[in-house]
């Protein structure tokens, strides 16, 4: 990476940037006072779209934490990075990311004018955005955790836990959860539901999409669905997941 200085923008207005992208099949244009005027706006910026950790980490955290972020007055999350549209929609639609924008900084405008661009050509990057992240109220910055100016590519402050630390230092998260599934399985529906009611941001395994019979018996020993894990802890199926809630 280059050594650049990079700049913390809090108390400034973001860049006035026009944004092409591909809605379907057509293109359009997105301009940054839309995306942040009268919002508030938590903002997660990263090298690339399928590189390891944006696509292991720091999307898939934000996304699940989006109904907290929602509950605590944000508006919308946005997923910047320095590709472009087609990629970031492909990317989108891989993760499932439902809950945030994401919005293709091809050129690199946006990220330049806020001093975050910086270059990568010893991966065969080219220019890309540093990590960071921030919290923009109607277009002002109000707060922004850049990653340290380290080699290779630091994760440790932009992240949706540390932003949720700041706007909420005493949210108590539930813990996470997954359930293995099947397409039209009734106990898996009324699972989910139950999840839901509870609270719990839940991650879905789909078998025959996601994962096989084969994986379900090797982590939980049963071939049945749902199977249900919370904090770390196999549940079991439905019936156990009733029992779970009504001790807990």
């Amino acid at each position: 990476m280059s050594e650049v200085q990079l700049n913390n923008h809090e108390g400034q207005r973001v860049p006035s940037v026009t944004f092409p992208v591909r809605e379907g099949d057509a293109w359009a244009q997105i301009n940054s006072d839309e995306l942040f005027a009268g919002k508030t706006v938590i903002v997660f910026s990263l090298p690339g779209a399928f590189t390891p950790t944006c696509s292991s980490t720091h999307l898939p955290r934000y996304n699940e934490l989006a109904p907290v972020f929602k509950k605590l007055g944000v508006d919308d999350i946005v997923c910047l990075s320095v590709n472009d549209t087609f990629v970031m929609n492909a990317w989108k639609e891989g993760q499932e990311a439902e809950n945030v924008t994401v919005i293709p900084d091809g050129n690199g405008d946006f990220t330049r004018g806020m001093g975050m661009l910086v270059e990568k050509k010893d991966l065969g990057f080219g220019d890309r955005s540093w990590r960071y992240s921030m919290l923009v109220k109607d277009g002002v910055v109000e707060k922004q955790f850049i990653e340290p100016q380290e080699p290779g590519d630091p994760f440790k402050v932009s992240d949706a836990d540390t932003m949720l630390k700041y706007l909420s230092p005493e949210y108590q998260l539930p813990e996470s959860s997954t359930i293995f599934s099947k397409p039209g399985c009734p106990h898996c529906i009324a699972a989910k539901a139950l999840l839901t009611e509870r609270g719990y941001n839940y991650e879905e395994i789909v078998l025959g999409k996601d994962a096989s019979t084969v994986a379900v018996r090797a982590i939980t020993g049963r071939d049945t669905v749902p199977q249900v894990f919370i904090g770390g802890e196999h549940i079991g199926g439905n019936d156990d997941l009733v029992k779970y809630f009504s001790n807990n």
